[in-house]
């Protein structure tokens, strides 16, 4: 939905991370950029990304963030056998702290993956992108988007898409990535929704009978077992 540039603040000289959201007619993009928006100004913790400002410039809408060197995707790039036991424990005990943080103040992420985790020079982890994070009431059944998530770090709530999940949808994203990280490849990588429950349960083993029921009533899945 948008471009990053790294840019110079002409008077302080400090170099900063700026994304570009281009002007648009679609509702849904519109809707996603001022999600974030909303969410990026109540958000404050060491472990997601600091955000600085937005502006308006021609139409298009500009957020300011601080600059963080690359992220986990990158990271991952230059070890493709994968990280060392004690820095997948600290990566991820930091990826927990912010997701924690997040789900104190009833707010799920809904799109964790190697590319929304920014890592600076000293292994501190941010999460970012927030277009997708949704607040919830963590006790209510709610029935919210199904299309949520990269499909490699999905949940099966979120596959069968029958509207009902919370904040375990992000937990099953970071266990995903905790077994990227152990050896650099994606722990079920599904070309389509379907591969990708095929992938999941090579792994663990059936879905639970009552996901089995919502698989067999949901359309997508028509005529497959």
């Amino acid at each position: 939905y948008g471009i990053v540039y790294k840019c110079r603040n002409k008077e302080s000289k400090e170099i900063v991370a700026i994304k570009k959201f281009k002007e648009t007619d679609d509702e849904i993009v519109k809707k996603t950029m001022r999600r974030e928006l909303k969410m990026l100004k109540i958000l404050k913790h060491e472990n997601v990304v600091f955000f600085q400002d937005a502006f308006k410039r021609k139409g298009n809408l500009f957020l300011v963030f601080e600059y963080v060197e690359r992220n986990l995707l990158e990271l991952l790039q230059e070890s493709p056998d994968g990280l060392k036991p004690m820095l997948i424990k600290n990566l991820i005990y930091q990826l927990c702290k912010a997701i924690k943080y997040l789900h104190d103040q009833n707010i799920i992420h809904r799109d964790i993956k190697p590319e929304n985790l920014l890592i600076n020079d000293n292994m501190q982890l941010k999460l970012c992108d927030f277009g997708f994070a949704r607040k919830i009431s963590m006790t209510a059944n709610e029935n919210l988007t199904d299309y949520v998530a990269t499909r490699w770090y999905r949940s099966p709530e979120l596959l069968i898409t029958n509207g009902y999940y919370g904040p375990e949808v992000d937990y099953w994203a970071i266990g995903c990535i905790m077994g990227e990280l152990a050896d650099g490849n994606p722990l079920f990588p599904g070309e389509n929704e379907t591969d990708q429950l095929h992938c999941i349960q090579k792994v663990l083993g059936n879905l639970p009978s009552e996901q089995i029921d919502i698989f067999y009533k949901n359309p997508l899945y028509d005529g497959k077992q």
